[in-house]
């Protein structure tokens, strides 16, 4: 448990009937050496009294944003400053939901939104609540925005009836924060390059060549990278989403400029993960005005653009260099042409002709395929989950 010595968690309680474990929770942290700070909602003041958690922490216990000022100190932006991570044990529905819409009217919601520290949270409730679109609306949200969450356990509830809903115990609890901690060290001193979504290329002044891609597992990537500790440097095509944050961003249109951008970059990065959809082809006499519609067919004559990808493994020295193929037909023959002629560490398949995976989805399947001809294949996961997959294996590559 040496990764817990002298971390500083702020403990979230809300109003479940799960609140009895957080009193384990806060017990394994502070005996791990963690320093516990308890935030309760007055909800979870039904089911355990602030005083218990007094005893266990050895620290004052937070239920009110308006009790007596002792000292010139806001505290839920002492507690938010305070935290290395803000656990939510257990998260209620009501709790996620209020997250997820940025409301604060009570001090752990106000601490939620003013800290900067990792939030890690554990959904308990009954399984009806949980699978409802609603809340599982608000827990994609959360997540999209870099909340860690603790998937719940399966099992008796408290309303009587099995299912998915349950508190995971004390001890898988600590263990995940446990392993958090571990793995925001993992990439340390590191500087890895993403590449994101597709690229524009120009016809006219208002129109363009483009694809699907949303961006959604370059930045996924990009988010999971700069929480292991990495410096991450995000080169993104048009895209809705918002940068993570943290990572250096550079917005980009077209392939040209996504070159320029990649090839500044790329001597000082140890790391290049290529999840962008680069266009092949780009318009070769792109029009200064719009082009009126006139006839009953518009020819464009395409000229190549350059393979950015294949450029940086004959450049390559110290990088270790991650592609992705993103294909309909002949995957792995596909894959593993691309990862030897483009001199490629690791490469990404994922045939995006499949529900539930490819461009504009939250989840993905994909294929990992080594260099020396491995390849692992793992099972429809969101995106979230897979960016870490990918960066575990990179890892072990270097």
């Amino acid at each position: 448990m040496a990764m817990l010595k002298d971390k500083k968690i702020v403990l979230g309680v809300t109003g479940g009937i799960a609140a009895y474990k957080a009193v384990e929770v806060a017990s394994r942290l502070r005996k791990a050496g963690a320093e516990v700070h308890v935030i309760m909602t007055k909800g979870a003041t039904n089911f355990v009294t602030e005083l218990t958690f007094r005893e266990i922490s050895g620290n004052p216990v937070t239920t009110t944003m308006w009790g007596e000022v002792t000292q010139w100190n806001v505290e839920h932006i002492a507690l938010a400053n305070l935290a290395d991570m803000v656990l939510i044990v257990p998260a209620t529905a009501n709790l996620i939901a209020k997250a997820a819409c940025g409301m604060a009217d009570d001090m752990l919601t106000t601490t939620l939104l003013a800290t900067k520290a990792p939030i890690v949270y554990a959904p308990a409730m009954n399984s009806n609540m949980y699978t409802n679109p609603l809340t599982q609306e608000n827990i994609s949200k959360l997540n999209n925005l870099g909340w860690n969450m603790i998937p719940p356990a399966s099992g008796h509830l408290a309303c009587g009836i099995n299912g998915v809903g349950r508190l995971p115990e004390p001890v898988d609890i600590v263990a995940f924060v446990e392993n958090y901690f571990a793995k925001t060290a993992s990439m340390a001193g590191l500087k890895v390059l993403v590449t994101a979504a597709g690229t524009y290329e120009p016809i006219d002044p208002v129109r363009y060549i483009g694809n699907r891609s949303s961006g959604k597992m370059g930045y996924a990537i990009a988010r999971e990278a700069k929480k292991r500790g990495a410096e991450v440097i995000l080169v993104s095509g048009p895209s809705a989403l918002t940068p993570p944050e943290g990572v250096r961003t550079i917005k980009i249109e077209s392939a040209s400029s996504m070159r320029e951008a990649v090839l500044a970059e790329y001597p000082s990065v140890d790391i290049v993960i290529k999840a962008a959809a680069v266009a092949d082809y780009r318009v070769k006499n792109v029009s200064d005005h719009k082009i009126k519609k006139k006839d009953e067919e518009l020819v464009l004559h395409l000229e190549k653009n350059p393979d950015i990808l294949k450029e940086l493994g004959e450049l390559k020295q110290k990088q270790t260099l991650v592609g992705f193929a993103a294909e309909t037909q002949k995957l792995i023959d596909y894959a593993k042409e691309k990862i030897q002629k483009k001199n490629l560490d690791m490469i990404i398949a994922n045939d995006v002709s499949k529900p539930g995976a490819g461009f504009n989805t939250d989840t993905n399947i994909i294929k990992i395929i080594t260099r020396d001809g491995n390849i692992e294949e793992l099972p429809m996961a969101s995106k979230d989950s897979l960016a870490g997959e990918i960066l575990d294996r990179v890892m072990k590559l270097r």
